[in-house]
């Protein structure tokens, strides 16, 4: 125990010196990285609508209590330059849940967030306001508890070995700065990649919590950070985020259109799937492109986000953690699609809503990218699959009182 308590220490050292002194990127101010990403709306408001019933609204405030809740009254959230406390951020919530049960018509809606909310504008690419709107969805996935001829693919479990530091404990200009790894010896390594484990780095370690039929079927699910496996025995696992090996994410999509695989015009979930599937040998390799892996753990409910609560079919909305504030009440508008009756997209239409910053993603990074969480089924995969549209982001507070 001994030796081991002294390997833990050198981790902890060789981690804060190669982090501090021998590879430290230039890290911004906080308050700087805050301001960059909302800016105040002092006129030039958006048309308040929403597409959706206030009752699914209602659920996603309601979980969100959940998270807010469990943090200290004072514990601090950056809205661009301004600064609120959670007790400030649950009465700004408890205030605009009050205003939805009144049913209110349009007109009131968009007179009472003007007197009583604060609005902000996420200042997306470049400084020019306009955010990439992406989707994810709840796939389901035939899948095993034990492997076989046609289920051979393991979804893991998180590793004992995986060790993830906060390195704020050591530097407070390190705040969200994060590193992961394992020891190995008296070396603290970087986790095995994408392709390391596809090359049996975790074989044999018990970690299998299912098996799955297409190492297609075990990326996607990676990439969409939840899922439902259907059992061979006709019941259904929920699995979840568990952890990630702390690689960076890698596109595969992008890898493709840069080796001219496809075009930008037909680039798609669907897309990816399908030439997959007609080029079997290439899967490995273009899956490795990406070195980023997830771990698993079995859920009792549905998907959960990244702030520990149940996610909503279409208001639970994914931002970069780093950048945005977390449990934040937002107002999207963007474009979402119109299938067919063989469920193909027959047409985009604008849409706007209120949505929550419940979740976030590897791919999701800086004040430009949002991610809509869209449920499961048929429509879900759609949306998710072809969304990748400009859009506009805004996020409201209650105005502090006098």
């Amino acid at each position: 125990m001994r030796n081991q308590n002294l390997g833990f220490l050198k981790f902890f050292l060789l981690m804060v010196f190669l982090t501090l002194f021998a590879c430290r990127p230039a890290i911004k101010k906080e308050i700087q990285i805050f301001e960059e990403t909302l800016e105040p709306v002092d006129y030039f408001y958006p048309t308040f609508t929403d597409d959706m019933n206030w009752e699914s609204l209602e659920s996603a405030l309601l979980n969100n209590q959940v998270y807010l809740n469990k943090l200290g009254p004072e514990h601090l959230f950056h809205y661009g330059p301004h600064t609120f406390t959670c007790r400030q951020v649950k009465e700004s919530q408890e205030a605009f849940l009050n205003l939805i049960r009144e049913n209110p018509s349009p007109a009131r809606l968009e007179k009472a967030i003007k007197e009583i909310f604060l609005v902000y504008r996420a200042t997306g690419h470049d400084g020019d306001d306009r955010v990439l709107f992406t989707g994810y969805f709840e796939p389901l996935y035939d899948a095993s508890l034990t492997p076989d001829e046609t289920f051979k693919y393991p979804l893991y479990k998180r590793p004992e070995n995986l060790i993830t530091a906060d390195l704020s404990l050591f530097k407070k200009d390190l705040k969200g700065q994060k590193i992961t790894g394992r020891i190995e010896g008296k070396r603290f390594l970087p986790y095995y990649s994408r392709a390391e484990i596809e090359d049996g780095a975790l074989k044999g370690k018990n970690l299998e919590l299912a098996w799955l039929k297409s190492p297609v079927d075990v990326a996607f699910l990676h990439i969409q950070g939840s899922g439902r496996l259907l059992l061979k025995d006709g019941g259904v696992l929920n699995a979840g985020y568990s952890a990630a090996n702390g690689r960076p994410y890698r596109s595969i999509g992008r890898y493709m259109l840069d080796k001219e695989l496809l075009t930008r015009e037909e680039m798609s979930m669907q897309a990816i799937r399908r030439y997959l599937s007609k080029h079997p040998e290439r899967v490995q390799e273009i899956l490795n492109t990406n070195p980023s892996y997830i771990f698993f753990r079995p859920l009792s409910t549905g998907p959960v986000g990244n702030i520990g609560v149940p996610l909503t079919p279409g208001r639970s909305l994914a931002l970069d953690s780093k950048r945005f504030p977390k449990g934040a009440l937002a107002f999207i508008s963007c474009q979402k699609p119109t299938l067919g009756p063989d469920g193909e997209i027959i047409k985009w239409n604008r849409f706007s809503r209120f949505v929550i910053n419940q979740d976030t993603g590897g791919a999701i990074k800086g004040p430009g990218r949002a991610d809509i969480f869209w449920g499961n089924g048929p429509y879900a995969e759609t949306a998710a699959g072809h969304l990748k549209h400009d859009g506009e982001l805004y996020i409201l507070i209650q105005k502090p009182r006098d």
